[in-house]
């Protein structure tokens, strides 16, 4: 069972003189949104929002834009180095055992399927959206049967991604009636995922993590 933000503020407090800056930065970050997504029980849409920005402030990084990967690459790549060192295999018996469930149903939800909104948006034909869900249901669930804890991970946080996008361009309503179950299963992985992210991050700071987005810079600018 991962930490939750009350033992995970109390270690980061604790350990964070020897912390590299960066790790530092980012890990303060994301417990500050962490523990406000805590308090949101009765708000999905919004514990959601918050967990999604707890995510984003622990993997974004900079990079120079002649090189930048999209976003959903960037976490990939991201969660590739957290399972590297995930030596007590943690996400993986996240998602073997207490989320075979939930991954499957979200796994068979279309409104978290990206090809699904496009052939709504008039860019993607049906037949065409419609065989891409089956394709990578079956996919996931050969990912599923090999063990490759990657393969599930990234399928799974490009739904989430859909979803956050949704939500975070204005495409949703708050409190609708509509999207209850993908917000539901969403927080419920967001919740468990985002703690196990920043405990790894403790548990490896001399690893290279980056130098955090937007640093803290203090003082007025002088601007020319």
């Amino acid at each position: 069972m991962p930490m939750q933000h009350a033992a995970l503020k109390k270690r980061q407090r604790e350990e964070r003189a020897s912390h590299p800056e960066n790790l530092a930065l980012r890990v303060h970050r994301a417990l500050s949104w962490l523990e406000r997504a805590e308090q949101l029980e009765d708000d999905p849409d919004g514990q959601f929002i918050f967990l999604w920005i707890a995510f984003n402030a622990a993997y974004a990084t900079e990079i120079d834009e002649a090189y930048r990967l999209s976003q959903q690459k960037s976490f990939v790549r991201f969660l590739g180095k957290l399972l590297e060192l995930d030596r007590k295999r943690t996400i993986e018996g996240m998602l073997w055992t207490e989320f075979s469930g939930s991954i499957r149903v979200l796994l068979d939800n279309p409104y978290v399927f990206q090809d699904f909104w496009n052939f709504h948006n008039g860019t993607l034909p049906e037949e065409v959206w419609k065989r891409r869900f089956r394709d990578a249901k079956r996919s996931v669930f050969k990912a599923f049967e090999r063990r490759n804890t990657l393969s599930v991970l990234a399928v799974v946080l490009t739904r989430v991604y859909t979803l956050r996008n949704q939500l975070m361009h204005g495409g949703a309503t708050w409190r609708s009636s509509v999207n209850r179950s993908q917000l539901r299963d969403c927080n419920r992985f967001m919740m468990k995922l985002v703690p196990v992210v920043i405990e790894l991050m403790l548990d490896n700071t001399a690893t290279l993590w980056g130098d955090a987005c937007y640093p803290v810079v203090g003082g007025p600018v002088a601007v020319p």
